[in-house]
């Protein structure tokens, strides 16, 4: 399924280094029909669902969770890298391969009970998107999945999930 968009994923071996490969989204958003096949197919996976916001996090989720929001006619929350909002933020580290990093939302981004769907590009070992539901949930938010276009199978990102909201990827490699 979905043969048309993993067509459209470039393997770059190698990057950032050595030992990895990289799949890069760039050609599937480069080519137009394909990027409204990513969102249109998203949505036809989430519609049912009852969603107040979108969190995107920084920045490649940002491409899939912003056309997300206008489709589903919700609203969009912005999660970066710390540093990077201008207005009173929470915040929680997480761990990197090389030490720790560190996301932040603003205060008022999320309503106590509000239905939250997490968008990112890449579900690798699932840290980064782990930190947003640990996030959002202490400013009250109820997670209703982690939506993701690509998801690295192997690196267990799902099961580090799992405890907070059901998990959808679009392609799995």
């Amino acid at each position: 399924m979905y043969e048309n968009i993993k067509n459209h994923i470039r393997n770059v071996p190698d990057f950032p280094k050595k030992g990895i490969l990289f799949k890069d989204i760039t050609p599937a958003l480069e080519n137009a029909e394909i990027f409204a096949e990513i969102i249109n197919a998203l949505y036809e996976l989430l519609k049912d669902k009852k969603i107040d916001k979108i969190a995107s996090i920084d920045a490649r989720g940002y491409l899939f969770g912003a056309p997300l929001a206008y489709k589903l006619g919700c609203g969009l929350v912005l999660v970066r890298k710390a540093g990077k909002l201008p207005a009173e933020t929470l915040s929680e580290t997480y761990d990197l391969e090389y030490g720790k990093a560190i996301i932040e939302v603003h205060k008022d981004a999320v309503n106590k009970g509000e239905k939250v769907l997490i968008v990112d590009d890449l579900l690798a070992t699932g840290g980064t998107t782990k930190a947003a539901c640990r996030l959002l949930q202490k400013l009250g938010a109820d997670i209703v999945a982690n939506v993701f276009l690509i998801e690295l199978s192997d690196l267990g990102g799902r099961k580090v999930l799992e405890e907070f909201a059901p998990t959808i990827s679009l392609l799995q490699y």
